[in-house]
């Protein structure tokens, strides 16, 4: 049995488990209540950062959930490559995943359904390191009870290659859909809230063209975008900040926005 051991743990979050928990749990627990979102996300767009930088926006997702928490036992992750080049969309070869809150069960029949398609293929080298997927775990750890997860690793991929993988496995009202992606990065304070606010016109709109200088994420992003369009989904914003907003300077800042679809 192979497992995917973390590798951000103890520099984007604790890597304690008690400190771990404690932090996530606190985040949860401050997280504002959105009154527009009256039942269980089909989908949800969170970012990817440390946790002081973006960890209370994303946790302004991940407290929509707790209502759901018995309802929800399979999470297909997507979130970019960020350390290896790649062509498509990386599937791992482990059979769990690891945080210090604990091992998820990667769910093999979710695989089997897509490792045939054209552009996807196993790379276990793509997963070993990559952190856009890493840290949601412990949120979820933290926030449902028994779940399996389907992670992938979005490369280079047109929006039809994207929205098909999520058709094959999109589910009933146990599957739940997480986009990992944060906005622009490193513009001055000022200049990053217009371009993150165009940006999220985009999203709004469901358009499938978003430029990954606007968001790193813009691969699985996009695919989402065609999907959402095909589902008839509608969207409701639950956080925009960045990091001159929740830790450092105003300087140079990385954006971060939480959304649910339903």
């Amino acid at each position: 049995m192979y497992i995917r051991q973390p590798a951000v743990a103890g520099s984007f979050y604790p890597e304690g488990e008690e400190q771990l928990s404690v932090l996530v749990t606190q985040m949860l627990s401050e997280a504002v209540a959105n009154d527009a979102v009256q039942v269980c996300p089909k989908v949800l767009i969170c970012p990817h950062a440390g946790y002081v930088y973006s960890g209370a926006i994303a946790a302004s997702g991940y407290s929509q959930l707790k209502a759901y928490h018995q309802q929800i036992s399979r999470v297909v992750l997507l979130g970019p490559s960020h350390r290896v080049p790649l062509q498509g969309i990386a599937i791992p070869d482990t059979s769990l995943f690891r945080t210090p809150l604990g091992e998820i069960e990667v769910d093999q029949e979710a695989l089997t359904k897509i490792k045939t398609l054209e552009g996807v293929k196993v790379s276990p080298h793509a997963h070993a390191y990559e952190h856009s997927l890493e840290v949601q775990l412990p949120f979820l750890q933290c926030v449902l009870d028994d779940f399996k997860i389907i992670p992938l690793v979005v490369g280079q991929a047109g929006p039809t290659l994207v929205s098909k993988v999520i058709d094959v496995l999109w589910g009933g009202e146990e599957t739940l859909f997480v986009v990992s992606t944060d906005l622009s990065h490193y513009h001055n304070y000022e200049h990053a809230k217009a371009v993150d606010g165009e940006t999220c016109k985009k999203i709004e709109h469901f358009d499938t063209d978003i430029t990954c200088d606007h968001a790193c994420g813009c691969y699985p992003l996009n695919g989402m975008m065609q999907a959402a369009q095909h589902h008839r989904m509608h969207i409701s914003q639950l956080d925009l900040r960045n990091s001159g907003d929740t830790a450092g300077s105003k300087d140079q800042v990385v954006g971060y926005a939480a959304y649910a679809l339903f």
